[in-house]
């Protein structure tokens, strides 16, 4: 089973227009800024996908930048939409925006040299192809570890307890409990992948719990490694030996479908699993077929490896067409949400924080790895 990479550090974490494009689909975008005519170049940041994060973006830039200019687009930054990029110094997009080497090449006819992360993960970017055509980026290192890890034990105590089911059961006058018992989450072996700061955070809580944590981490945290209650083992060990299993690693090669039908087939019978962490850690068709045999007791899904073009849009009206969502959604022991462990105020405002002072650093003229929370690969 491969190993998980150095998680401590990666998780440490208006003028109205329209513009039409062949082929794309550009719903809105919008101009603010804070600079007038004749104060002096702006640089100027074209902001995709960016629905719940403009009002903190503007108070940001009121408050500390007015040397700078966003453009807001509601689509995703694509191959087909880089196009709206032209005229912009830098781009900010978040996690489903996807950069592959035609993109940042065509980012960089554009004539952008930044590309500003609303995340801390960055895998959707291609930042070898970025360093050789001189493209700067900059990730959110961390921004409230609290805010996934709070959501990821409410994933579990909401399956446990039944909550939805109960809820939905009341709302149709059924006030009966057969099929609602849960387990005692005290004195529960919790696995947990990845240890940095959301991983730290969500062992703090299930220690308050009085859970027995199983950890897998190459870079051991530091607060964790002298704790009676907490032992690094293999990933093997991990998952043979775990009452629930919560993962918090980055999506890399190395974890790429970490959790598949063989790591599955080693897990305790009725395993609870969640991912609050990237969709790509767990092949999700196995993970199904496992709930439907019954070998995986629950899961609690924040993420998806077929997110990207589901979440944060409204399907409502429409027939969804991958299979696998489709039956997620009909298993009753199944939590799925929208990639939203991160939505709290705090998190909100730590990320356009630190979105500004990236952006910031870049329009002061720092480039490639004088940026303070630069991800691009060293010599």
């Amino acid at each position: 089973m491969p190993h998980l990479l150095n998680l401590h550090h990666l998780f440490r974490a208006s003028t109205a227009f329209r513009c039409t494009l062949p082929a794309i689909s550009v719903a809105h975008s919008s101009t603010r800024s804070l600079c007038s005519s004749g104060e002096g170049k702006k640089t100027k940041v074209a902001v995709f996908d960016c629905k719940y994060l403009k009002k903190q973006l503007d108070e940001k830039l009121a408050d500390t930048r007015p040397d700078i200019e966003f453009t807001y687009y509601d689509s995703l930054l694509t191959r087909e939409t880089a196009t709206l990029a032209a005229g912009h110094d830098a781009v900010s997009l978040f996690v489903n925006g996807q950069i592959e080497a035609p993109t940042a090449d065509a980012l960089k006819r554009h004539g952008v040299g930044m590309i500003a992360l609303r995340c801390a993960g960055f895998n959707h970017v291609d930042v070898n192809a970025c360093k050789e055509l001189g493209l700067s980026v900059a990730t959110v290192p961390a921004y409230s570890p609290y805010a996934v890890a709070e959501f990821t034990v409410a994933l579990l105590m909401c399956l446990n307890r039944k909550v939805v089911t109960a809820y939905n059961r009341i709302r149709n006058g059924n006030f009966a409990l057969e099929g609602l018992g849960g387990f005692d989450v005290h004195g529960k072996t919790i696995g947990v992948l990845g240890t940095g700061k959301i991983g730290f955070a969500f062992c703090s809580i299930m220690l308050g719990f009085g859970c027995k944590i199983l950890a897998v981490d190459p870079y051991p945290n530091p607060h964790l490694v002298d704790n009676p209650n907490v032992q690094y083992v293999s990933n093997n060990e991990m998952f043979e030996l775990s009452d629930v299993i919560a993962l918090f690693a980055p999506a890399t090669k190395e974890n790429h479908h970490i959790v598949n039908r063989y790591s599955i087939g080693r897990m305790k019978p009725g395993v609870m699993i969640l991912n609050t962490a990237r969709g790509s850690l767990v092949k999700t068709a196995d993970l199904v077929d496992a709930i439907v045999d019954k070998r995986v007791g629950a899961a609690g899904l924040d993420v998806l490896e077929e997110e990207g073009d589901l979440f944060y849009t409204d399907h409502s009206e429409h027939i969804l067409k991958n299979p696998y969502v489709s039956r997620i959604l009909t298993l009753p022991n199944v939590i799925l949400t929208s990639h939203m462990s991160f939505l709290t105020q705090e998190a909100l405002s730590n990320i356009a924080e630190t979105t500004m002072f990236n952006i910031g650093e870049f329009a002061d003229g720092k480039r490639m790895h004088e940026l303070t929370n630069s991800v691009l690969p060293k010599d």
